[in-house]
Formats: C-alpha cells, sequence, structure tokens
C-alpha cells in the first residue's frame, strides 16, 4: 500500500467532477468503483489497482507483472502504462512527481521525528532519579497517543504530539 499526499481542496474538487473512479477512468482500461472515494482497476502491466481518498491522501495498492523485455511491443504498451500511471498520479494529488517524493520524505521524516521522542523520553526517565511520578505519568500518556497515532498513520498528529512530549521536560 503506497501513500500519497493530496493537494488540500482537491478531493472535493475531484468528488465534484464525478469522483475518483471517473478520474481512473480517463487513465486505465477496466476500473470499477467501489465508493464514493474509491476504485479498482487495471491496465496493461499493472494488473490491479486499488485507491482511495483517505482523509488528505490517495492510498493505492498496486500489483505489476514485469513486461516481456524481448518484444517491442510489449515494452511500448509498459512504457504507455507507465506514462498513465505518472499522470494519473499527477491529477489525482495535485503535485508532480518530485513534489510527491519532497512529501513522502517530509511524512516519513515526521514519523522517525516521533519515534526519536518517545525514545528520548524513555531513555531520560530511565536515566533520572527525581522525576515526579506525575510527569512521569503524563509523559507514558503522551507516548501512547503519539503510539497509537503512528498505528493509525497519523504522522501529523505523532509529530505534534512528540513537540508536546519533548517540551515536558523542558
Amino acid at each position: 500500500m503506497e501513500r500519497f499526499d493530496v493537494r488540500r481542496g482537491l478531493v472535493k474538487q475531484v468528488n465534484g467532477e464525478g469522483g475518483l473512479s471517473t478520474l481512473a477512468a480517463r487513465y486505465f482500461e477496466q476500473v470499477e468503483s467501489t465508493g464514493e472515494n474509491s476504485f479498482s482497476g487495471s491496465h496493461g502491466i499493472m494488473t490491479s489497482i486499488i485507491g482511495s481518498y483517505e482523509g488528505s491522501a490517495l492510498m493505492i495498492d498496486i500489483t505489476n507483472v514485469p513486461p516481456n523485455f524481448d518484444d517491442p511491443e510489449a515494452m511500448k504498451s509498459a512504457m504507455d502504462a507507465r506514462k498513465r500511471w505518472t499522470s494519473f498520479l499527477d491529477e489525482a494529488t495535485g503535485y508532480n512527481s518530485k513534489q510527491r517524493g519532497d512529501k513522502a520524505k517530509e511524512w516519513a521524516k515526521k514519523a522517525s521525528k516521533a519515534k526519536s521522542a518517545i525514545s528520548a523520553t524513555r531513555h531520560f526517565i530511565e536515566m533520572s532519579d527525581t522525576l515526579p511520578e506525575d510527569k512521569i505519568s503524563e509523559a507514558e500518556s503522551i507516548i501512547a497517543e503519539i503510539e497509537q497515532a503512528l498505528e493509525s498513520n497519523d504522522n501529523t498528529r505523532a509529530a505534534g504530539r512528540a513537540e508536546k512530549l519533548n517540551k515536558l521536560f523542558n
């Protein structure tokens, strides 16, 4: 499953133009709507494409099969499928490929910061003998919130809670 950030307001715009399945149908052969903001389909070497908007993200599960590299027609078809895929992502997210890469790095960085804050806090608690129980309890509560946010793939919330955790002992 891949996650792509979506430009603010684009989900509403796509829904106003017929939804994600209508958008996907412009790029892929076999497309079926599986809900208000979701579709399943296929095209060429992409034997299965399942996509949906979830909040401010496009979630995609895709299965590709390698083309016959010795067959020029198969390679042409594979390149066409790749172009369609990129164009679909550009339109479905509102970002070009470089921007999508930057957003993915930013998303991963938020998760990393949150995990780092948990690790640093636990280490600090272990090393300190004079911390009041109420501070330790509050820290554990925030850590639980961060872990739950990370588990539900809400890295923005996790990073925000991590900032609060870092400020708790400063």
